[in-house]
């Protein structure tokens, strides 16, 4: 004969399911106006495009360079690095920023940078230009974890850092903090970043939005930062930023509840594609499009490409031609590989970046257009960050 549950032990267990009941409702209930609330945007944005003349855009990506960008002195890991073109008039044709330390989400990881100098044709020795203690000491509050930096320069010349911190709790806890350059120096070694503020995203202390990808430069001199939501559920949202940098609003890219890091392409000034890492067993690249600048998106079936987890990086080259950086492997991310599309729907190899075996990585793509080449850079093994470089080619035929 079974032994019945004592009353207290009874009294215990559903006071615990009782608690648990109201947490989830609670939970639910908090997610549900998380979901709905949106600063809504109110104009429609019209992109910059395309970065190729109408000599190149025809031409073939021709591999004419690759290594490994340096890194900081006694730093044994890195990962998560993006590229922002610099104007012609600047020193360096790009900047990379990555983050690097002991290990991800370790206590000594900064955001760190180099440059590509036109005149040397080298990146610079790498600096470390944000960590976690003085990014605290401005923010006011504790900062546990940094990491994925995103960069764009705004109309007079200003970098901007979008990067990732968490306090208390993982990543999904973390907040997007808006970082400006100090001054309006060319000197690498003299640059220097201010906190402008923690993006206003979720009434839930902002928390739980992580940023990627790189930003859709805007005509009106604005951007789109595609940044994705990750407490429970998982889905992509667009910012608009003004000229200067203020937050306009947000819109929601996918009702889908499982897909993360969108990547934007450019079909026409005011249509886009949102590209996006799928986290469901078995994933494709994700796709989702808005015809009307940004305003409202529309779920797209899957892209025939496989995607093990992993982030994608989009780029569009010119009308009708852009470029995807992705891990080709469904279960790994071994294989990176470079592929082309004349609608964005379907896409053919063009380039093998990196392919390895077993447990190797080569991840998080990058991407950016300077002195009329395509620079892609990304993680190596998580050690390290690797550059390649391709320039518009004549067709031989």
């Amino acid at each position: 004969m079974l032994a019945m549950p004592s009353p207290l032990f009874v009294a215990v267990n559903h006071s615990l399911v009782g608690r648990l009941a109201c947490g989830m409702v609670v939970f639910a209930a908090l997610m549900g106006l998380e979901i709905a609330v949106h600063h809504a945007l109110d104009s429609q944005a019209r992109a910059t495009w395309p970065v190729m003349d109408g000599s190149q855009s025809k031409a073939r990506l021709l591999a004419v360079g690759k290594d490994y960008i340096p890194m900081p002195v006694n730093t044994p890991a890195a990962h998560a690095s993006t590229l922002l073109a610099m104007p012609a008039t600047h020193p360096a044709a790009l900047m990379a920023f990555w983050f690097a330390g002991t290990r991800e989400s370790a206590s000594d990881v900064q955001i760190a940078a180099s440059r590509f100098d036109r005149a040397t044709q080298q990146w610079s020795s790498a600096r470390f230009l944000v960590n976690r203690q003085v990014l605290g000491a401005q923010l006011g509050f504790g900062v546990r974890r940094l990491g994925n930096p995103v960069a764009w320069l705004d109309g007079h010349g200003q970098i901007h850092l979008f990067v990732v911190s968490t306090g208390l709790g993982g990543w999904a806890a973390a907040r997007i903090v808006h970082l400006r350059q100090s001054n309006a120096d060319q000197d690498f070694s003299t640059l220097t970043f201010d906190v402008v503020r923690v993006l206003p995203l979720s009434w839930l202390w902002n928390t739980s939005f992580l940023v990627r990808s790189a930003p859709l430069s805007l005509k009106d001199g604005g951007m789109v930062l595609p940044v994705h939501f990750e407490l429970g559920i998982k889905y992509p949202v667009a910012l608009r930023f003004d000229a200067h940098g203020e937050f306009l609003g947000m819109v929601r890219i996918s009702s889908r509840k499982h897909l993360l890091q969108p990547t934007l392409l450019t079909i026409s000034e005011s249509h886009w594609l949102a590209l996006m890492r799928d986290q469901s067993p078995h994933g494709k690249v994700a796709a989702s499009q808005t015809t009307n600048g940004g305003q409202h998106w529309t779920d797209l079936p899957d892209l025939a490409l496989d995607n093990p987890d992993a982030s994608v990086a989009g780029f569009t080259l010119a009308p009708g031609r852009m470029v995807l950086a992705h891990n080709s492997s469904p279960r790994s991310r071994s294989e990176l590989d470079l592929s082309e599309s004349l609608d964005g729907r379907n896409w053919h190899l063009a380039h093998e970046l990196a392919h390895g075996t077993g447990a190797d990585e080569f991840s998080y793509p990058s991407m950016a257009w300077a002195d009329d080449s395509l620079w892609v850079s990304y993680t190596d093994q998580r050690r390290r960050i690797a550059w390649q470089r391709f320039t518009a080619a004549p067709d031989a035929h």
